[in-house]
């Protein structure tokens, strides 16, 4: 079973040496990745690869719809790894347009305990609802919901005390927030980079950047 996937990482592997042959040997020292990304689990959407990194320059996080609760042990474990241990520069909080944890936490359907997970998106849902039902088309609703998901999580990621501690000690940690297309295969920056705990008050204060829904469109 599985024989293709084994044969694919064989040729894989072949390459990466026929390439450069000392890329595992470097591998194997200590990880020193300067991004932390915090994307969604869709498998279309692999973070490495959309920023043409290779193995060791991105420590990764991903679960159903990008979120990053404060109450969830396994997103602050890795999110603590990162900033004390890791010392990374950049938090990427990257949501993608089409992205179907978000549809499924307000298309009123039940599906059991990934409901509870979802349960933010559905407050965000509500809190923003006058914005988002003046966009007439359900498409372009949704994906500003995304946007409006990631620059939550933004501001989630900048409050945590894990992030407040290093900007005190002088840490240099940034904070972003982007969407990605599946259709063409870019980013977008919302604008909404945290350097500072006095961004972090502004982004609250503000609660969403300038300017209207992108609804998908490229950079």
């Amino acid at each position: 079973m599985l024989d293709h996937l084994k044969a694919n990482n064989r040729r894989w592997a072949a390459r990466k040496v026929s390439a450069d042959p000392g890329f595992f040997q470097r591998l194997v020292g200590q990880q020193a990745p300067d991004y932390l990304w915090i994307g969604c689990s869709d498998s279309r959407v692999p973070a490495n690869e959309i920023v043409d990194l290779d193995p060791g320059e991105l420590f990764v996080h991903r679960n159903v719809a990008n979120l990053a609760p404060p109450q969830d042990a396994n997103y602050l474990s890795v999110l603590q790894f990162a900033v004390d241990v890791l010392k990374v520069k950049h938090i990427l909080v990257v949501g993608h347009y089409g992205c179907g944890g978000v549809a499924a936490a307000i298309d009123g359907r039940r599906r059991g305990l990934v409901d509870h997970w979802l349960h933010p998106i559905r407050e965000l849902n509500r809190e923003f609802r006058c914005e988002l039902v003046e966009i007439g088309e359900e498409r372009k609703r949704l994906d500003r919901l995304i946007e409006l998901n990631v620059i939550r999580q933004v501001r989630n990621v900048a409050s945590d005390v894990f992030v407040q501690d290093a900007w005190a000690r002088g840490q240099p940690l940034s904070v972003h927030g982007w969407v990605y297309s599946i259709e063409n295969g870019l980013v977008t920056d919302l604008e909404v980079t945290v350097r500072t705990p006095e961004d972090a008050i502004r982004l609250e204060e503000t609660n969403v950047p300038n300017g209207r829904p992108r609804g998908g469109d490229a950079p």
